[in-house]
């Protein structure tokens, strides 16, 4: 089971599932939830599966816990940020500035009925927003079981 990148195709042309499964769903994504309006990338997702969770790591150094929303609607979970960016400081001014810090919005559809919804977790560290979304026990991995042969 993997989570899913919300991803709207409309208007593209192309019938969505065949693409998305073939060739991954940004490859085609012309308007991809990855480029804000500005240009800017937005943070980096790692996605990892064990028999057990699933872990979302989130790439956003230089920003708070505060600086985070995570919310789960149906099966569709949204990360999102509204960290503002100060122009000004008490001890003067940029005359260079590359960080950027600005709102952005990520969704994944979780598979249904896979997920613990109510034991999903997140905190903060080292830079990385890291969620573990535990599986409900039904849909955990089973070990092989050996049939006797009577």
């Amino acid at each position: 089971m993997n989570l899913l990148k919300r991803n709207g195709n409309a208007g593209m042309g192309f019938p969505g599932l065949f693409f998305d499964d073939i060739f991954g769903r940004e490859l085609f994504n012309w308007e991809n939830g990855n480029f804000s309006t500005t240009s800017t990338t937005l943070p980096s997702v790692n996605i990892r599966e064990s028999a057990d969770h699933f872990e979302v790591e989130v790439a956003a150094p230089g920003m708070d816990k505060n600086d985070f929303s995570v919310t789960l609607e149906e099966n569709t979970l949204t990360i999102s940020s509204g960290k503002e960016q100060n122009e000004n400081t008490q001890e003067g001014y940029y005359t260079r500035r590359e960080f950027s810090y600005q709102s952005f919005q990520r969704s994944f559809e979780l598979p249904k009925n896979v997920v613990d919804e109510d034991q999903i977790s997140a905190r903060y560290e080292n830079g990385l927003l890291l969620l573990t979304i535990p599986k409900k026990e039904e849909a955990k991995q089973k070990p092989p079981r050996l049939i006797e042969i009577s």
